[in-house]
């Protein structure tokens, strides 16, 4: 029993070191060499399955009426695309400047989305879950507008053929199947089989579990990642600092906006956590593929993070 609670408590970091572990033993067993390519394979099938099935039980557990906007959500909205929009004048003024990749991985790391994981780690700290998904629903609107709108600008490798309505499309078709898709599901679950509602609302730990083995399997792909980058040491570095602390920044101006709106768990949690799948898709498709790194280091960052703030939630209670 005192194991099963050992794990229940520190499941987050437990989930981390899992997942870096079973990475270096299995690139380490030669014998499973030749099945590299079909894990890679299997794991860019699963991941978007777990993430589905954790949005859809988090899903179940709100009502439709508790989604909507509130006039405060402009304040943190404003953070991340003013503060994305300044960095990126930056970069366009100056294209040669030292650290540029650096700059834009800081980029990445603020324009982000609210992880689709916020939801679940909201409900385990016992906010309001149905603020973070609302915000969830207006950052990817908004970063589906910026992002097209300035990073043709920004990189001179960028795909001089990819318009704003490409880039738009191929944003939204990121995000439908792995946000819309699980909350219009879930609404006709409520609807429809109102029984088989009430049985997955009673699963308690469920989502946070599946949230769990999605970011064993995140943390395998982001040392699997740092591990076959070519980059130097020095900018790697400079790349991980850069993620920390914009991650730092977000945590931090949330928690103060939503202290001063009442709803400070979900402040915190719609601004801090990201969605560093996207973030990490979004360095390799519209700016430098190294600042795909920065998603990789902001998920170890910003679960840190949120493996203290659960301990502190243990302790309270």
């Amino acid at each position: 029993m005192n194991l099963i609670k050992f794990i229940r408590n520190w499941t987050l970091p437990i989930a981390m070191i899992t997942g870096a572990a079973a990475y270096f033993a299995y690139v380490n067993i030669h014998a499973l060499d030749g099945t590299h390519a079909i894990a890679n394979r299997l794991i860019s099938i699963v991941q978007p399955i777990l993430i589905f099935c954790m949005l859809f039980v988090s899903f179940c557990k709100v009502s439709p009426r508790e989604l909507r906007p509130h006039k405060w959500m402009l304040k943190p909205l404003a953070i991340q695309t003013i503060s994305f929009t300044l960095l990126g004048l930056l970069v366009i003024i100056l294209p040669s400047m030292p650290g540029k990749v650096i700059v834009e991985s800081a980029m990445v790391c603020l324009i982000c989305p609210t992880a689709t994981a916020a939801s679940v780690v909201t409900a385990k700290l016992h906010g309001n879950p149905s603020t973070v998904i609302s915000y969830t629903c207006l950052i990817n609107l908004a970063a589906s507008i910026i992002i097209p709108s300035l990073v043709p600008f920004i990189h001179e490798s960028s795909d001089p053929g990819m318009t704003f309505e490409t880039s738009f499309l191929l944003i939204i078709g990121k995000v439908f199947p792995l946000l819309i898709l699980p909350l219009v599901t879930a609404w006709a679950i409520r609807y429809m089989f109102p029984k088989l509602h009430s049985k997955i609302q009673a699963q308690k730990d469920l989502a946070f579990n599946l949230w769990a083995i999605a970011l064993a399997l995140a943390i395998g792909v982001t040392a699997k990642a740092i591990m076959h980058s070519n980059e130097s040491v020095w900018e790697l570095v400079g790349i991980a600092i850069a993620s920390l602390i914009t991650c730092i920044f977000q945590f931090v101006a949330g928690r103060i906006i939503g202290r001063r709106h009442n709803d400070t768990i979900a402040g915190t949690q719609l601004l801090g956590q990201k969605n560093t799948v996207f973030a990490i898709w979004m360095g390799y498709t519209f700016l430098n593929p190294v600042t795909a790194m920065a998603g990789g280091f902001y998920s170890v960052w910003h679960n840190v993070v949120n493996s203290y703030q659960l301990y502190k939630e243990r302790k309270k209670e």
